[in-house]
């Protein structure tokens, strides 16, 4: 791949994604360009079993440049709502996603990291949903994912009012999970990271594909969702090694398989 702006790393079985387009890792149409290349080339790697999402230097995503913005005809804004076809892949991945948010995340950057499975921010951090100040809306994703996450009402007051959050009231809120400090969390990210990729993968990707497509259906329609999954999860290898590992007493040894 040749990548301008995303830098992709696999150290054994996680897979690193920085974002790295200084000053403050601000989404272009080359940055949409190849995260979409790299989230492509994740969904095919089978070594891979944990993704990390993070930004170089203070930022981990300001959010979309304002001068690609600028452009508001529809032809423009088609192209940059690709962004859209990023966070869905990640989300599709079969692999835990998890975000590092190691500084600045609004806009765009909030959104990105809505579409990991796990979201842990330093302690300095901060995240909000700013784009009512340029007189639009977080168009990208933001007004789905967030009322999913948080409910309309709290979703709605985030993103009128734009304010920008600390960990500490994003972690209260549920945005994120986890807040480290800063000089603690990349190390930390990377450990949990490996656990992740520890366990029975194949299991993790068919359990987000029965959260993610159960919600907001009826609850026979998510049974059925749930009912191929779990179809499908019995036949893995890793279903087999891990109940014989129970019935042996003994440790599981997963292989995603």
């Amino acid at each position: 791949m040749s990548l301008r702006h995303v830098r992709l790393e696999i150290a054994g079985a996680v897979a690193t994604v920085t974002l790295d387009r200084p000053p403050v890792n601000a989404v272009n149409l080359e940055v949409i360009d190849d995260f979409l290349a790299v989230v492509a080339a994740l969904g095919a790697d089978a070594r891979v079993r944990a993704v990390v999402v993070t930004g170089s230097g203070r930022a981990f995503c300001a959010g979309a440049d304002i001068a690609m913005m600028r452009d508001v005809s529809r032809a423009n804004h088609e192209r940059v709502r690709r962004w859209i076809d990023v966070q869905a892949g990640l989300e599709a991945l079969t692999q835990p996603v998890i975000a590092a948010i190691n500084g600045y995340a609004f806009g765009g950057g909030a959104e990105l990291a809505l579409a990991c499975d796990f979201r842990w921010m330093a302690a300095d951090a901060s995240i909000g949903f700013p784009e009512i100040g340029l007189g639009i809306f977080p168009g990208a994703g933001g007004t789905q994912r967030l009322t999913r996450l948080l409910g309309p009402a709290r979703a709605l007051d985030l993103m009128v009012s734009g304010r920008r959050m600390s960990a500490t009231d994003a972690l209260d809120l549920g945005l994120v999970q986890r807040v480290l400090p800063a000089d603690t969390l990349a190390a930390q990210v990377g450990e949990f990271a490996r656990e992740l990729a520890a366990k029975p993968t194949r299991a993790i990707g068919l359990l987000k594909r029965c959260i993610y497509g159960g919600w907001g259906r009826p609850l026979a329609e998510g049974l059925e969702v749930e009912r191929q999954a779990v179809f499908e999860v019995i036949a893995t290898r890793d279903a087999a090694e891990g109940l014989d590992a129970f019935l042996e007493k003994r440790p599981a040894w997963f292989t995603g398989e």
